[in-house]
């Protein structure tokens, strides 16, 4: 199993070009939010900012609009049609215009479970050639039909699950996943599934559609918190669209996460970080350390 460590990720980032402009770093779309959960998609925006990404595009439903485009001030939000909460199926041909000018599509951050968000990931999983980042309730949505990732085979997919999302991706219960070996089962899902899996966690796990598995070196509780992975989606969002192969922007956007949490917690204790916190502050620190 590969360590992913400082040095790791000092090899493994994109590298930027001293006349680099916007363009040259990549334009990423994320698709989230919902009434009652305006934070998820700003802070997967925010980090896909904070992690170097040169142009990012946030399409939220029409109904949260105001809200976002209040709270961000570097990413781009956009509205999309909506069911008067959550994102609707009207919304595909919108998505699907700006996708044409984009590298990457983040999927799921405070997306709200609907039959119609499931119907909308469903069919954004099975048309998108580019790189897919699929959280939170993408991936509840993907519970529901698996048939969506296989139909990505050749595609680049990558998932971040907890382990409560990971049980319901493989149909199991929390206990029976308890049972099995973490980095053999998440081997099993990648390789069965031509994916990257990120399974979150204590040493986080990252496993490739060829079989390796790298295993994370650093982190903290400071990171226990709503609104972590959100953060997470949105930096390896970020690394992909700037070039990184899928398990290796998985990988060092894990690092990156987790080390944020560590430097933010010598300050503010691991009970005083907020996510925000990371993206804001915490990204950044990282990103010192190896660049």
């Amino acid at each position: 199993m590969t360590r992913i460590d400082r040095d790791y990720v000092a090899a493994g980032l994109p590298a930027r070009r001293a006349d680099g402009h916007k363009g040259d770093f990549g334009k990423l779309l994320i698709v989230g939010g919902a009434v009652g959960y305006t934070g998820a998609p700003y802070l997967a925006a925010s980090a896909a900012v904070r992690g170097g990404a040169g142009l990012v595009y946030l399409g939220v439903p029409r109904c949260i609009w105001a809200v976002e485009a209040v709270k961000c001030a570097s990413a781009m939000p956009f509205p999309l049609d909506d069911d008067g909460e959550r994102l609707s199926p009207a919304a595909l041909g919108a998505i699907r215009a700006k996708l044409r000018g984009c590298g990457v599509l983040a999927l799921g951050p405070g997306l709200g479970r609907s039959a119609g968000v499931s119907a909308l990931v469903g069919a954004l999983l099975r048309e998108t050639e580019q790189p897919v980042v699929l959280d939170a309730d993408g991936l509840n949505a993907l519970s529901e039909d698996m048939a969506a990732l296989d139909a990505r085979r050749g595609r680049v997919t990558v998932l971040t699950p907890h382990d409560g999302e990971l049980a319901r991706l493989l149909g199991i219960s929390l206990d029976e996943l308890a049972r099995r070996d973490r980095a053999e089962t998440a081997r099993e899902f990648a390789v069965r599934h031509g994916c990257t899996l990120v399974r979150k966690g204590h040493r986080t796990l990252v496993a490739a559609p060829d079989g390796a598995v790298l295993e994370n070196t650093c982190g903290s509780s400071a990171l226990a918190k709503g609104g972590s992975g959100d953060v997470l989606t949105g930096l390896i969002a970020a690394l992909l669209a700037q070039g990184a192969d899928a398990p290796r922007a998985a990988a060092c956007g894990v690092w990156l996460h987790a080390r944020a949490g560590e430097l933010l917690a010598q300050q503010a204790t691991d009970y005083g970080v907020s996510p925000e916190d990371v993206a804001r502050f915490g990204v950044p620190a990282a990103l010192r350390e190896v660049v």
